[in-house]
């Protein structure tokens, strides 16, 4: 059987598991993104290589380690340096040493039966039936664990035991791990929501909402984040996260093939400050900014790897949004130099302007109400 790979993004390592076990092949899941994965992709990356593709070489070097044979990896198009990440991290592994065949899935835009012909490549007594199951196991999966996590993220800065909403989670992420079948993916999703539902919580205001959003990556992964959602939470912090993986492979994979205009609105919204795409997720950072502002977020914080042109290029538009829309944006930029503490500190400091901004705006509405203006 077949060895493969991929490279971790969030808790989806999951799906991607089950995916590539559904298709016959033996997957080889990376260790958890750790200090050492770090340090072995920043060893042999280039120095201003963004951070990143020096996390997903040290994934793949952990997982050659553990036996891994293949490595499949997603592409992309446009000004984003994410689309020549699986011939530069070939070229960067061979270099060193490892030997190891990539296989880059495109958004099938022009060429659709691209991807069942790199699936029969690997394993070529596949049935195009197998294939369907096989992405709808990895989908349903998907989706649990995106719909769980929304759930966790407006029950935590509510919750009386702090804690309580991420040993849930921990927990689910096992169960729908071991989950085998369609049946058993529902069903430890119901059982799951039905006991975070249940969880006793505190008799508090409206907890600060927040959206989070940038670059895909640097939001899509705790632990180069810092696990910012749960810092964030236990903060007593809603976070709105505006981007999700099973939307990403929607948006690349049908709507640009069958509603090529679905980034009209989000175009829209950024056209007063950002008139043109800029690759990745640099113009959807600024229409996601605008829409939280007109929906009233108290705040957004911006993810961004070190040297993100995209995200950089957002960034200067931001400011300008935040003073028209008042709205407070706190953008914070990652890599491998980057500390627990010092991302802590940064989160505290802009909790406390959003709390004394709204202190500010109910002593001003008791005011006008005590004064009848």
């Amino acid at each position: 059987m077949i060895k493969a790979t991929f490279p971790h993004l969030g808790n989806f390592y999951i799906p991607c598991a089950a995916l590539l076990y559904e298709l016959g092949l033996e997957p080889v899941v990376p260790p958890l993104t750790s200090q050492r994965t770090i340090m072995l992709g920043t060893k042999i990356a280039p120095e201003f290589a963004c951070f990143p593709l020096k996390v997903n070489l040290g994934n793949y070097i952990e997982a050659v380690e553990a036996g891994a044979e293949f490595i499949f990896m997603a592409g992309g198009v446009g000004p984003c340096r994410f689309g020549y990440y699986g011939e530069i991290q070939r070229e960067i592994l061979q270099d060193s040493g490892y030997q190891m065949e990539f296989i880059v899935f495109e958004a099938p835009k022009t060429h659709p039966q691209e991807l069942w012909v790199k699936i029969k490549r690997v394993v070529p007594r596949n049935t195009l039936s197998k294939l369907a199951k096989a992405l709808y196991v990895f989908w349903q999966k998907a989706r649990a664990i995106e719909e769980f996590d929304r759930l966790a993220n407006k029950i935590r800065p509510l919750e009386q035991k702090q804690g309580t909403i991420s040993n849930l989670q921990n927990r689910f992420y096992r169960l729908i791990d071991n989950a085998s079948s369609i049946k058993d993916i529902h069903s430890v999703l119901d059982d799951s929501i039905s006991e975070m539902q249940a969880i006793p919580l505190r008799e508090t205001n409206y907890p600060i909402k927040v959206a989070l959003l940038g670059e895909i990556y640097m939001v899509l992964e705790p632990r180069v984040n810092f696990q910012i959602e749960k810092l964030l939470g236990e903060m007593g912090v809603e976070v709105v996260r505006t981007i999700h993986l099973t939307e990403w492979i929607l948006e690349h994979l049908c709507l640009s093939i069958f509603k090529p205009d679905w980034y009209r609105q989000l175009l829209l919204l950024a056209k007063p400050y950002l008139g043109n795409t800029v690759g990745g997720h640099g113009l959807e950072t600024i229409a996601h900014t605008v829409k939280a502002a007109v929906n009233g977020f108290q705040g957004v914080i911006q993810l961004a790897p070190f040297t993100c042109m995209p995200e950089i290029v957002a960034m200067q538009a931001l400011p300008d949004i935040a003073k028209k829309l008042s709205i407070p944006v706190l953008t914070i930029i990652i890599d491998e130099h980057s500390a627990q503490a010092g991302i802590e500190t940064r989160l505290e400091a802009f909790i406390d302007l959003i709390n004394y901004r709204r202190q500010q705006t109910s002593g001003k509405r008791n005011l006008e109400l005590e004064y009848g203006n």
